[in-house]
Protein backbone atom coordinates (compact mmCIF):
# COMPACT_ATOMS: atom_id res chain seq x y z
CA UNK A 1 0.00 0.00 0.00
CA UNK A 2 1.27 3.61 -1.32
CA UNK A 3 0.65 6.81 1.09
CA UNK A 4 -2.04 9.17 -0.31
CA UNK A 5 -0.45 11.76 -2.80
CA UNK A 6 -0.68 15.22 -1.16
CA UNK A 7 1.06 18.19 -1.44
CA UNK A 8 -1.01 19.87 1.60
CA UNK A 9 0.54 20.30 5.11
CA UNK A 10 -2.08 20.03 8.40
CA UNK A 11 -1.73 23.17 10.18
CA UNK A 12 0.47 22.34 12.92
CA UNK A 13 -1.93 23.37 15.68
CA UNK A 14 -4.49 21.08 14.52
CA UNK A 15 -2.42 18.36 14.11
CA UNK A 16 -1.36 17.92 17.63
CA UNK A 17 -4.66 18.69 18.58
CA UNK A 18 -5.95 15.14 17.09
CA UNK A 19 -3.08 13.33 16.86
CA UNK A 20 -0.34 12.18 19.62
CA UNK A 21 3.22 12.39 18.41
CA UNK A 22 6.10 10.03 19.15
CA UNK A 23 9.53 10.79 18.49
CA UNK A 24 12.48 8.63 18.69
CA UNK A 25 15.85 10.54 17.79
CA UNK A 26 19.05 8.83 17.10
CA UNK A 27 22.44 11.11 17.72
CA UNK A 28 25.63 10.22 16.18
CA UNK A 29 28.57 12.00 17.77
CA UNK A 30 32.06 11.91 16.13
CA UNK A 31 34.76 11.26 19.21
CA UNK A 32 37.75 14.09 19.30
CA UNK A 33 40.41 11.14 19.51
CA UNK A 34 43.56 11.39 17.49
CA UNK A 35 43.10 7.94 15.50
CA UNK A 36 40.76 6.01 13.87
CA UNK A 37 38.57 3.83 15.83
CA UNK A 38 40.45 1.22 14.49
CA UNK A 39 43.55 1.87 13.15
CA UNK A 40 46.21 4.34 13.38
CA UNK A 41 45.10 6.88 10.98
CA UNK A 42 45.17 10.46 11.94
CA UNK A 43 42.12 12.30 12.02
CA UNK A 44 41.81 15.78 11.36
CA UNK A 45 39.06 17.99 9.86
CA UNK A 46 39.42 19.28 6.12
CA UNK A 47 42.90 16.98 5.18
CA UNK A 48 43.23 16.36 1.92
CA UNK A 49 40.70 13.83 0.35
CA UNK A 50 41.94 10.28 1.13
CA UNK A 51 44.93 11.79 2.63
CA UNK A 52 43.90 9.73 6.56
CA UNK A 53 43.74 6.28 5.68
CA UNK A 54 45.48 3.14 5.90
CA UNK A 55 44.26 -0.44 4.86
CA UNK A 56 42.25 -1.14 7.75
CA UNK A 57 40.17 1.93 7.38
CA UNK A 58 40.09 1.13 3.05
CA UNK A 59 39.19 -2.57 4.39
CA UNK A 60 42.07 -3.95 2.07
CA UNK A 61 42.43 -7.74 2.04
CA UNK A 62 44.07 -8.95 4.99
CA UNK A 63 44.01 -5.66 7.19
CA UNK A 64 42.84 -6.28 10.74
CA UNK A 65 41.22 -3.88 13.13
CA UNK A 66 42.69 -3.21 16.80
CA UNK A 67 40.20 -1.23 19.19
CA UNK A 68 41.13 2.39 19.63
CA UNK A 69 41.46 2.45 23.83
CA UNK A 70 40.46 6.12 24.03
CA UNK A 71 37.47 5.64 22.16
CA UNK A 72 36.27 3.11 24.63
CA UNK A 73 37.09 5.39 27.34
CA UNK A 74 34.74 8.31 25.79
CA UNK A 75 32.33 6.11 25.06
CA UNK A 76 31.93 4.83 29.24
CA UNK A 77 32.00 8.72 29.87
CA UNK A 78 28.92 9.22 27.28
CA UNK A 79 27.53 6.77 29.22
CA UNK A 80 27.65 7.68 32.42
CA UNK A 81 27.00 10.99 31.80
CA UNK A 82 23.57 9.95 30.39
CA UNK A 83 23.11 7.77 33.57
CA UNK A 84 23.49 4.42 31.88
CA UNK A 85 24.31 1.22 32.71
CA UNK A 86 27.92 -0.10 31.60
CA UNK A 87 28.10 -3.11 30.21
CA UNK A 88 31.02 -5.41 31.74
CA UNK A 89 31.17 -6.97 28.53
CA UNK A 90 30.18 -6.15 25.25
CA UNK A 91 30.94 -6.92 21.78
CA UNK A 92 31.38 -5.56 18.05
CA UNK A 93 29.05 -7.05 15.14
CA UNK A 94 29.54 -5.74 11.19
CA UNK A 95 26.47 -4.41 10.15
CA UNK A 96 26.29 -5.67 6.28
CA UNK A 97 25.22 -2.85 3.73
CA UNK A 98 26.54 -1.84 0.30
CA UNK A 99 27.42 1.64 -0.15
CA UNK A 100 30.41 3.59 -1.71
CA UNK A 101 31.49 5.33 0.81
CA UNK A 102 31.52 1.76 2.98
CA UNK A 103 34.83 0.33 1.47
CA UNK A 104 34.17 -2.81 3.66
CA UNK A 105 31.08 -3.50 2.41
CA UNK A 106 29.97 -3.52 6.28
CA UNK A 107 30.15 -0.80 9.16
CA UNK A 108 31.77 -2.52 12.41
CA UNK A 109 29.13 -1.28 14.86
CA UNK A 110 27.47 -3.12 18.34
CA UNK A 111 23.60 -4.76 18.04
CA UNK A 112 22.86 -6.49 20.41
CA UNK A 113 25.80 -6.01 22.53
CA UNK A 114 26.47 -2.04 23.38
CA UNK A 115 28.47 -0.63 25.30
CA UNK A 116 26.04 1.56 27.62
CA UNK A 117 22.53 1.14 28.09
CA UNK A 118 19.33 1.77 30.03
CA UNK A 119 19.92 5.69 30.53
CA UNK A 120 18.02 9.02 30.97
CA UNK A 121 18.55 12.82 30.60
CA UNK A 122 16.54 15.27 31.74
CA UNK A 123 16.10 18.72 28.98
CA UNK A 124 15.27 22.02 29.89
CA UNK A 125 12.57 23.78 27.54
CA UNK A 126 12.78 27.52 27.25
CA UNK A 127 10.07 28.11 29.40
CA UNK A 128 11.97 26.25 32.56
CA UNK A 129 10.04 23.17 32.22
CA UNK A 130 11.77 19.93 32.52
CA UNK A 131 11.31 16.77 30.58
CA UNK A 132 13.06 13.36 31.05
CA UNK A 133 13.99 11.50 27.49
CA UNK A 134 14.91 7.57 28.27
CA UNK A 135 18.22 6.39 27.03
CA UNK A 136 17.54 2.88 24.87
CA UNK A 137 21.78 2.49 24.36
CA UNK A 138 24.54 4.31 23.54
CA UNK A 139 27.12 2.23 21.06
CA UNK A 140 30.51 2.35 19.51
CA UNK A 141 30.57 2.33 15.68
CA UNK A 142 32.68 3.42 13.10
CA UNK A 143 31.62 6.51 10.46
CA UNK A 144 31.30 6.09 6.67
CA UNK A 145 33.24 7.80 4.42
CA UNK A 146 31.61 10.60 2.56
CA UNK A 147 30.47 10.90 -0.90
CA UNK A 148 29.91 14.46 -3.36
CA UNK A 149 27.57 14.04 -6.11
CA UNK A 150 28.88 16.15 -8.87
CA UNK A 151 26.58 18.04 -11.49
CA UNK A 152 23.01 18.09 -11.04
CA UNK A 153 20.69 20.65 -9.04
CA UNK A 154 20.08 19.07 -5.48
CA UNK A 155 23.55 17.75 -4.64
CA UNK A 156 22.47 14.22 -4.47
CA UNK A 157 23.11 11.24 -6.08
CA UNK A 158 20.09 11.64 -8.21
CA UNK A 159 20.80 13.77 -11.43
CA UNK A 160 24.54 13.66 -10.40
CA UNK A 161 26.92 13.45 -13.33
CA UNK A 162 29.20 11.87 -11.32
CA UNK A 163 30.32 10.84 -7.76
CA UNK A 164 33.45 11.18 -5.61
CA UNK A 165 34.03 9.49 -2.37
CA UNK A 166 36.28 10.56 0.17
CA UNK A 167 37.77 7.94 2.69
CA UNK A 168 39.22 10.29 5.23
CA UNK A 169 35.95 10.11 7.63
CA UNK A 170 36.29 6.21 7.24
CA UNK A 171 36.47 4.80 10.18
CA UNK A 172 36.40 7.79 12.53
CA UNK A 173 34.91 7.00 15.94
CA UNK A 174 31.55 7.34 17.06
CA UNK A 175 28.84 7.09 19.30
CA UNK A 176 25.38 6.22 18.40
CA UNK A 177 22.87 7.12 21.29
CA UNK A 178 19.61 5.87 20.78
CA UNK A 179 16.35 6.75 22.72
CA UNK A 180 13.31 5.25 24.18
CA UNK A 181 10.10 6.57 22.17
CA UNK A 182 9.34 9.76 23.63
CA UNK A 183 6.02 9.94 24.80
CA UNK A 184 4.01 12.51 26.32
CA UNK A 185 5.63 15.76 24.57
CA UNK A 186 2.55 16.42 22.69
CA UNK A 187 2.19 20.21 21.12
CA UNK A 188 6.00 20.91 22.71
CA UNK A 189 7.47 17.57 20.97
CA UNK A 190 9.53 19.99 18.28
CA UNK A 191 10.82 22.08 21.26
CA UNK A 192 11.73 18.57 23.02
CA UNK A 193 13.10 17.27 19.90
CA UNK A 194 16.23 20.44 19.44
CA UNK A 195 16.12 21.12 23.48
CA UNK A 196 17.19 17.24 23.89
CA UNK A 197 19.79 17.30 21.09
CA UNK A 198 20.80 20.60 22.45
CA UNK A 199 21.62 19.10 25.75
CA UNK A 200 23.65 16.25 24.42
CA UNK A 201 25.80 19.02 22.73
CA UNK A 202 26.23 20.55 25.51
CA UNK A 203 27.71 17.58 27.21
CA UNK A 204 29.53 16.18 24.73
CA UNK A 205 31.42 19.50 25.19
CA UNK A 206 31.51 19.46 28.80
CA UNK A 207 32.71 15.92 28.88
CA UNK A 208 36.08 17.06 25.98
CA UNK A 209 34.64 13.68 24.06
CA UNK A 210 34.00 15.74 21.01
CA UNK A 211 33.98 19.47 19.94
CA UNK A 212 30.71 18.49 18.67
CA UNK A 213 30.49 20.92 16.24
CA UNK A 214 26.80 20.08 13.99
CA UNK A 215 28.15 22.65 11.03
CA UNK A 216 31.37 20.00 11.10
CA UNK A 217 29.25 17.27 10.66
CA UNK A 218 30.63 16.60 14.77
CA UNK A 219 26.92 15.69 15.79
CA UNK A 220 24.18 14.30 13.61
CA UNK A 221 20.54 13.29 14.43
CA UNK A 222 18.29 10.81 12.95
CA UNK A 223 14.59 12.23 13.44
CA UNK A 224 12.00 9.76 14.22
CA UNK A 225 8.49 10.88 14.21
CA UNK A 226 4.93 8.92 14.29
CA UNK A 227 1.50 9.78 15.05
CA UNK A 228 -1.04 8.20 16.64
CA UNK A 229 -5.00 8.97 17.55
CA UNK A 230 -4.91 8.68 21.19
CA UNK A 231 -1.65 7.95 23.67
CA UNK A 232 -3.50 5.06 24.74
CA UNK A 233 -3.55 3.22 21.29
CA UNK A 234 -0.24 1.16 19.67
CA UNK A 235 2.37 3.25 18.28
CA UNK A 236 2.00 4.72 14.56
CA UNK A 237 4.61 4.01 11.47
CA UNK A 238 7.52 5.97 11.78
CA UNK A 239 9.79 7.81 9.15
CA UNK A 240 13.28 8.85 9.77
CA UNK A 241 14.51 11.95 8.51
CA UNK A 242 18.85 11.25 8.31
CA UNK A 243 21.23 13.44 9.49
CA UNK A 244 19.39 16.70 10.83
CA UNK A 245 22.60 18.87 11.21
CA UNK A 246 21.34 22.09 13.33
CA UNK A 247 18.80 22.41 15.91
CA UNK A 248 16.90 24.77 14.18
CA UNK A 249 16.23 22.24 11.58
CA UNK A 250 15.43 19.26 14.33
CA UNK A 251 12.89 21.63 15.52
CA UNK A 252 11.33 21.90 11.86
CA UNK A 253 12.00 18.78 10.82
CA UNK A 254 9.72 17.19 13.42
CA UNK A 255 7.18 20.10 13.25
CA UNK A 256 7.06 18.86 9.48
CA UNK A 257 6.57 15.57 9.79
CA UNK A 258 3.87 16.07 12.03
CA UNK A 259 2.14 18.21 9.75
CA UNK A 260 2.47 15.51 6.87
CA UNK A 261 1.76 12.78 8.18
CA UNK A 262 -1.46 14.09 9.85
CA UNK A 263 -1.84 14.98 6.03
CA UNK A 264 -1.39 11.75 4.88
CA UNK A 265 -3.71 10.07 7.79
CA UNK A 266 -6.99 12.39 7.28
CA UNK A 267 -6.53 11.73 3.22
CA UNK A 268 -7.22 8.21 3.99
CA UNK A 269 -3.77 6.84 3.25
CA UNK A 270 -0.77 5.48 5.34
CA UNK A 271 2.22 6.18 6.30
CA UNK A 272 5.63 4.65 5.00
CA UNK A 273 8.28 3.17 7.40
CA UNK A 274 11.25 5.43 5.25
CA UNK A 275 14.19 7.30 5.30
CA UNK A 276 13.74 11.02 4.36
CA UNK A 277 16.00 13.86 3.67
CA UNK A 278 15.30 17.32 5.56
CA UNK A 279 15.71 20.19 2.93
CA UNK A 280 16.53 23.70 4.94
CA UNK A 281 16.10 26.11 2.08
CA UNK A 282 12.60 24.58 1.47
CA UNK A 283 11.38 23.42 5.07
CA UNK A 284 10.42 20.15 3.63
CA UNK A 285 11.11 16.50 4.08
CA UNK A 286 11.54 14.32 0.84
CA UNK A 287 11.12 10.76 0.38
CA UNK A 288 14.74 9.00 0.28
CA UNK A 289 14.41 4.94 0.78
CA UNK A 290 12.31 2.16 2.63
CA UNK A 291 13.49 1.94 6.15
CA UNK A 292 15.69 -1.14 6.66
CA UNK A 293 14.71 -3.34 9.48
CA UNK A 294 17.81 -5.07 11.81
CA UNK A 295 17.52 -8.17 9.94
CA UNK A 296 17.91 -6.57 6.41
CA UNK A 297 21.53 -5.97 7.76
CA UNK A 298 22.22 -9.32 9.02
CA UNK A 299 24.14 -8.29 11.99
CA UNK A 300 26.59 -10.69 13.30
CA UNK A 301 29.46 -10.68 15.68
CA UNK A 302 32.85 -9.28 14.43
CA UNK A 303 35.35 -12.12 14.54
CA UNK A 304 38.38 -9.98 14.37
CA UNK A 305 37.65 -8.01 17.49
CA UNK A 306 37.96 -9.86 21.31
CA UNK A 307 34.75 -8.49 23.66
CA UNK A 308 35.66 -5.30 25.10
CA UNK A 309 35.38 -5.97 29.33
CA UNK A 310 36.16 -2.64 30.87
CA UNK A 311 36.62 -3.63 34.82
CA UNK A 312 34.48 -2.06 36.96
CA UNK A 313 37.59 -0.52 38.82
CA UNK A 314 37.97 1.60 35.48
CA UNK A 315 34.46 2.39 35.06
CA UNK A 316 34.38 4.28 38.58
CA UNK A 317 37.49 5.73 37.92
CA UNK A 318 36.27 7.09 34.94
CA UNK A 319 32.80 8.25 36.93
CA UNK A 320 34.94 10.13 39.76
CA UNK A 321 36.34 12.38 36.88
CA UNK A 322 33.60 13.22 35.14
CA UNK A 323 32.78 16.75 35.05
CA UNK A 324 30.06 18.94 36.29
CA UNK A 325 27.35 18.74 34.41
CA UNK A 326 25.99 21.50 31.96
CA UNK A 327 22.72 21.63 33.85
CA UNK A 328 24.64 21.41 37.24
CA UNK A 329 26.66 24.17 36.33
CA UNK A 330 23.83 26.72 35.21
CA UNK A 331 22.05 25.95 38.61
CA UNK A 332 24.95 26.70 40.29
CA UNK A 333 26.13 30.14 38.17
CA UNK A 334 22.57 31.37 38.63
CA UNK A 335 22.57 31.29 41.87
CA UNK A 336 26.03 32.92 42.38
CA UNK A 337 25.27 35.81 39.95
CA UNK A 338 21.82 36.20 41.54
CA UNK A 339 19.92 36.01 38.24
CA UNK A 340 16.12 35.57 37.94
CA UNK A 341 15.07 32.48 36.08
CA UNK A 342 14.15 34.52 33.10
CA UNK A 343 17.33 36.41 33.06
CA UNK A 344 19.31 33.37 32.75
CA UNK A 345 17.49 31.70 29.99
CA UNK A 346 17.59 34.02 28.07
CA UNK A 347 21.89 34.20 28.89
CA UNK A 348 21.74 30.35 28.15
CA UNK A 349 19.55 30.93 25.03
CA UNK A 350 22.17 33.25 23.94
CA UNK A 351 25.21 31.17 24.16
CA UNK A 352 26.65 33.94 26.75
CA UNK A 353 27.56 31.52 29.73
CA UNK A 354 31.05 30.92 29.08
CA UNK A 355 31.61 34.61 28.30
CA UNK A 356 29.88 35.61 31.59
CA UNK A 357 31.65 33.61 33.46
CA UNK A 358 35.08 34.28 31.92
CA UNK A 359 34.11 38.20 32.12
CA UNK A 360 33.04 37.68 36.11
CA UNK A 361 36.55 35.84 36.40
CA UNK A 362 37.79 38.90 35.07
CA UNK A 363 37.23 40.59 37.78
CA UNK A 364 33.61 42.37 36.62
CA UNK A 365 30.33 41.65 38.82
CA UNK A 366 27.31 39.30 37.29
CA UNK A 367 25.33 42.50 36.61
CA UNK A 368 28.22 44.20 34.68
CA UNK A 369 28.98 40.95 32.54
CA UNK A 370 25.36 40.56 31.71
CA UNK A 371 24.83 44.42 30.90
CA UNK A 372 27.05 44.12 27.83
CA UNK A 373 26.65 40.51 26.79
CA UNK A 374 23.08 40.75 26.79
CA UNK A 375 23.04 44.31 26.00
CA UNK A 376 25.32 46.51 23.24
CA UNK A 377 26.98 42.94 22.61
CA UNK A 378 24.03 40.77 21.39
CA UNK A 379 22.31 43.87 19.87
CA UNK A 380 25.29 44.47 17.45
CA UNK A 381 25.98 40.86 17.17
CA UNK A 382 21.86 40.55 16.10
CA UNK A 383 22.34 43.51 13.68
CA UNK A 384 25.96 41.92 11.87
CA UNK A 385 23.85 38.51 11.82
CA UNK A 386 26.73 36.69 13.79
CA UNK A 387 27.02 34.59 17.10
CA UNK A 388 27.85 36.14 20.25
CA UNK A 389 31.23 34.68 20.91
CA UNK A 390 32.15 35.54 17.62
CA UNK A 391 32.37 39.07 17.79
CA UNK A 392 35.54 40.38 17.96
CA UNK A 393 35.99 41.42 21.67
CA UNK A 394 36.91 39.28 24.35
CA UNK A 395 35.53 38.02 27.89
CA UNK A 396 39.22 39.87 28.99
CA UNK A 397 38.33 42.90 27.26
CA UNK A 398 35.16 43.48 28.61
CA UNK A 399 36.29 43.44 31.95
CA UNK A 400 38.71 45.93 31.04
CA UNK A 401 36.40 48.29 29.70
CA UNK A 402 34.22 47.68 33.32
CA UNK A 403 37.01 48.59 35.39
CA UNK A 404 37.74 51.64 33.45
CA UNK A 405 34.47 52.85 33.86
CA UNK A 406 34.43 52.38 38.01
CA UNK A 407 37.59 54.24 38.06
CA UNK A 408 36.08 57.18 36.48
CA UNK A 409 38.34 56.83 33.36
CA UNK A 410 35.35 56.67 31.19
CA UNK A 411 31.67 56.90 31.33
CA UNK A 412 28.99 54.32 29.97
CA UNK A 413 28.41 56.65 26.79
CA UNK A 414 32.33 56.74 25.98
CA UNK A 415 32.58 53.26 26.92
CA UNK A 416 30.57 52.07 23.92
CA UNK A 417 32.85 54.30 21.54
CA UNK A 418 35.64 52.57 23.66
CA UNK A 419 34.30 49.40 22.03
CA UNK A 420 33.69 50.55 18.61
CA UNK A 421 37.75 50.76 18.87
CA UNK A 422 38.07 47.89 20.26
CA UNK A 423 36.12 46.13 17.60
CA UNK A 424 37.67 47.64 14.97
CA UNK A 425 40.65 45.91 16.31
CA UNK A 426 42.33 49.02 17.46
CA UNK A 427 43.72 47.50 20.62
CA UNK A 428 42.45 46.43 24.07
CA UNK A 429 40.25 49.05 25.96
CA UNK A 430 43.20 51.30 27.46
CA UNK A 431 44.77 51.31 24.07
CA UNK A 432 41.52 52.59 22.56
CA UNK A 433 41.12 55.02 25.32
CA UNK A 434 44.70 57.06 25.24
CA UNK A 435 44.65 56.54 21.20
CA UNK A 436 41.28 57.96 20.85
CA UNK A 437 41.65 60.68 23.66
CA UNK A 438 38.32 58.73 25.62
CA UNK A 439 39.18 59.66 29.43
CA UNK A 440 36.95 61.79 30.92
CA UNK A 441 37.61 65.69 31.42
CA UNK A 442 38.62 65.91 35.35
CA UNK A 443 40.00 69.13 35.28
CA UNK A 444 37.39 71.14 37.52
CA UNK A 445 38.80 74.14 36.00
CA UNK A 446 37.85 73.18 32.14
CA UNK A 447 34.50 72.16 33.60
CA UNK A 448 33.97 75.30 35.28
CA UNK A 449 34.70 77.40 32.29
CA UNK A 450 32.31 75.06 29.76
CA UNK A 451 29.63 75.84 32.50
CA UNK A 452 30.37 79.26 32.93
CA UNK A 453 29.26 79.36 29.10
CA UNK A 454 26.30 77.40 29.16
CA UNK A 455 25.10 79.65 32.14
CA UNK A 456 25.67 82.98 30.50
CA UNK A 457 23.78 81.39 27.64
CA UNK A 458 21.13 80.41 29.71
CA UNK A 459 20.75 83.34 32.59
CA UNK A 460 17.24 82.78 32.89
CA UNK A 461 18.20 79.49 34.61
CA UNK A 462 19.93 80.27 37.26
CA UNK A 463 16.98 82.52 38.95
CA UNK A 464 14.98 79.06 38.12
CA UNK A 465 17.13 77.19 40.39
CA UNK A 466 17.79 79.63 42.91
CA UNK A 467 13.83 79.79 43.16
CA UNK A 468 14.13 76.33 44.56
CA UNK A 469 13.40 74.62 40.76
CA UNK A 470 16.55 72.53 40.43
CA UNK A 471 14.84 70.79 36.90
CA UNK A 472 16.28 73.65 34.24
CA UNK A 473 20.25 72.53 35.80
CA UNK A 474 19.42 69.45 33.16
CA UNK A 475 19.45 71.91 30.55
CA UNK A 476 22.89 73.22 31.79
CA UNK A 477 24.76 69.90 32.27
CA UNK A 478 23.48 68.67 28.14
CA UNK A 479 25.03 71.85 27.26
CA UNK A 480 28.87 70.58 29.42
CA UNK A 481 28.18 67.26 27.99
CA UNK A 482 27.79 68.50 24.14
CA UNK A 483 30.43 71.03 24.77
CA UNK A 484 33.22 68.23 26.43
CA UNK A 485 31.79 65.50 23.50
CA UNK A 486 30.21 63.53 26.12
CA UNK A 487 33.90 63.29 28.44
CA UNK A 488 32.85 64.99 31.27
CA UNK A 489 31.74 63.59 34.79
CA UNK A 490 27.81 64.28 34.52
CA UNK A 491 27.81 63.75 38.47
CA UNK A 492 30.96 66.23 38.83
CA UNK A 493 29.38 68.47 36.42
CA UNK A 494 25.80 68.73 38.26
CA UNK A 495 27.50 69.47 41.65
CA UNK A 496 30.04 71.80 40.08
CA UNK A 497 26.37 73.95 38.50
CA UNK A 498 24.65 73.78 41.87
CA UNK A 499 27.94 75.18 43.54
CA UNK A 500 28.22 77.78 40.58
CA UNK A 501 24.60 79.22 41.22
CA UNK A 502 25.11 79.28 45.01
CA UNK A 503 22.63 75.82 45.64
Amino acid sequence: MTAAPTTDLVAYDDAVRRYDPVLGIEVHVELGTRTKMFCAAEVEFGGEPNTQTTPVSLGLPGALPVVNGTAVEYAIRIGLALNCQIAESCRFARKNYFYPDVPKNFQTSQYDEPIAYDGWIDVELEDGETFRVEIERAHMEEDAGKNTHVGGTTGRIHGAEYSLVDYNRAGIPLVEIVTKPIEGAGERAPEVARAYVQTLRDIFRALGVSEARMERGNVRADVNVSLRPSPDLPLGTRTETKNVNSFRSVERTVRHEISRQAAVLDAGGVVIQETRHWHEDTGITTSGRVKSDAEDYRYFPEPDLVPVAPSREWVEEIRASLPEMPAARRRRLQQEWGYADAEMRDVVNAGAIDLIEATVAGGTSPAGARKWWMGELARRAKQADVALASMAVTPAQIAELEQLIAAGTINDKLARQVLDGVLAGEGDPAAVVRSRGLEVVSDDGALLAAIDEALAAQPDIVEKVRGGNQGPVGAIIGAVMKATKGQADAKRVRELVLERIGQ
